[in-house]
């Protein structure tokens, strides 16, 4: 026993130190591997998002449970999402706040009865899919802006969506690459426990279709708003 306490005597300030990480990274601020192209164009496979954990709720580090609400969703936000239903964690964008009613009718947005605007965007394709012919939209509604990812040659079934009203304490969400992406058209709504964090800026990117080579472009760049056109 003496060798243990003498080992951990000696290493007591790494081991601090390590659980002060694990509390920061579960309950004030985290980065996250982006594996999947569900929110092409704005957020790229490779990149590493910036997420905000305290920007919906102060929670018990390493569970769901709420302490203290700090903010509520806003349309428009893009999320991680601790998904039961998919089994994984998730990332897509805010679509449907509580009580809305939302639509898809052949890919055009619905909110209320209201449908979205749409113009044309110029998109450099960084996704790393040469394979697919792809059109990009700017989507606007109701404040919010980005830019969502058509399929030219693989429409998604789901192009067709409700409509459904979001129940209370429920949102749903959507992917900007609306042709490849398992959401709530999939899913559901996701419960507010489900969202574990918000997030507004890439921490820094590498292609791993290339050698992981680092995309120094993208380092710190904010997420809403992009282009992808460098």
């Amino acid at each position: 026993m003496k060798p243990i306490k003498n080992l951990l005597g000696e290493y007591k300030g790494v081991l601090v130190f390590a659980a002060l990480m694990v509390v920061f990274r579960s309950a004030i601020a985290d980065y996250n591997v982006v594996p999947s192209g569900s929110m092409l164009p704005t957020v790229l496979i490779g990149d590493r998002i910036l997420v905000d954990k305290m920007a919906y709720d102060l929670r018990v580090p390493l569970t769901h449970i709420s302490l203290v609400r700090m903010g509520e969703p806003k349309r428009g936000d893009i999320v991680t999402v601790d998904s039961k239903e998919a089994g994984e964690l998730l990332l897509k964008r805010v679509i449907g706040l509580p009580g809305d009613v939302v639509e898809l009718r052949d890919n055009v947005l619905y909110i209320n009865g209201q449908a979205a605007s749409y113009s044309h965007a110029a998109v450099r394709p960084l996704d790393g899919d040469g394979l697919e012919h792809a059109a990009y939209r700017d989507e606007r509604l109701d404040g919010m802006s980005h830019l969502v990812r058509l399929s030219e040659t693989h429409p998604s079934l789901r192009s067709n969506y409700g409509p459904v009203a979001v129940p209370p304490d429920h949102y749903l969400m959507l992917g900007d690459n609306r042709d490849n992406s398992a959401d709530s058209r999939y899913y559901g709504f996701f419960s507010r426990a489900e969202l574990m964090g918000r997030t507004s800026r890439i921490a820094f990117s590498l292609d791993s279709d290339h050698g992981y080579r680092p995309r120094f472009e993208r380092f710190g760049r904010l997420l809403d708003g992009m282009t992808a056109s460098k």
